[in-house]
């Protein structure tokens, strides 16, 4: 499916709704330069705004990832510096033992299990984004495999990860009952994902593939949808967190265009939740 970028619309959106959420607390002033861009955007008054009509096309999970991986670990981002600290301190917890990484992508949570000493398997259906992974982990184990049919015998692991994966499944469920599956009864499954409210509000994450831009599609999970899916897979809820936005823009993008508005718009906005359960 291709489309555009219609930065015109984003920047009033965003604009939109920083005005939306700040029209009884904030000063007349930013109320007032918040109208003047959004009547200036609106009017094509917008000179030297970034990356407007540019092409954008919806790619599947295998293709996406394909072409994602080569440039995945350069860009900077709000939601991994929010969402490590977290998970980071959750495997710190331990206890250590044989741990999967599922959809493990470039590899980044792989290396962060190894470095505290579990034997972790690495599991991702996209090759291009498993060579990435063994060139940062060499003593990890990797295996070609999707996140609903795990390339796991059952009660094999202590602890399943899985980060900023499961949006791209339609439903939940049998991601999360292959996770459940793959644990002993005690072990951990810690789960990371872009929260629903910015999927709601913001969508999906762009990125280059050749000279247009590109998405894997989210899909929006509740938290009630994952609490109805870790019951049904026999996992206990431990822990919920939801980091907030912490101010960084991507750099060189629209928002950094009307950073002000951009970040009047996200502050105080959780963007990641992460879920800690227990098999039982």
């Amino acid at each position: 499916m291709a489309g555009e970028f219609r930065v015109r619309e984003l920047v009033l959106g965003i604009e939109g709704l920083a005005l939306l959420r700040s029209a009884i607390d904030a000063d007349e002033g930013f109320l007032e330069a918040r109208v003047a861009e959004i009547r200036k955007f609106a009017e094509g008054q917008g000179e030297g705004m970034p990356g407007a009509g540019a092409a954008v096309s919806e790619l599947d999970a295998a293709a996406g990832y394909a072409s994602w991986s080569q440039v995945y670990d350069s860009l900077p981002s709000s939601f991994l510096e929010v969402e490590e600290p977290i998970v980071r301190a959750l495997l710190d917890e331990g206890p250590i033992g044989t741990a999967l990484d599922a959809a493990c992508g470039t590899g980044r949570t792989t290396v962060a299990l190894t470095e505290r000493g579990y034997r972790t398997i690495g599991v991702d259906q996209s090759p291009e984004m498993l060579e990435k992974a063994r060139e940062k982990a060499p003593d990890a184990e990797f295996r070609r495999g999707r996140l609903e049919a795990l390339p796991l015998e059952d009660a094999s692991v202590d602890l399943a990860v899985s980060t900023l994966a499961l949006t791209h499944l339609p439903d939940l469920g049998p991601g999360i009952a292959e996770l459940a599956r793959v644990v002993r009864p005690g072990g951990r499954v810690i789960i990371t994902d872009m929260h629903p409210f910015v999927i709601t509000l913001q969508g999906q994450c762009l990125f280059m593939d050749g000279d247009d831009l590109a998405f894997v599609r989210n899909h929006v999970h509740l938290p009630s949808h994952y609490i109805s899916a870790f019951a049904a897979a026999g996992l206990a809820v431990r822990s919920c967190h939801e980091p907030v936005f912490n101010g960084r823009l991507a750099p060189g993008g629209y928002e950094e265009f009307i950073a002000d508005a951009a970040r009047a718009a996200w502050n105080g906005m959780p963007i990641v939740i992460v879920w800690e359960a227990v098999k039982l």
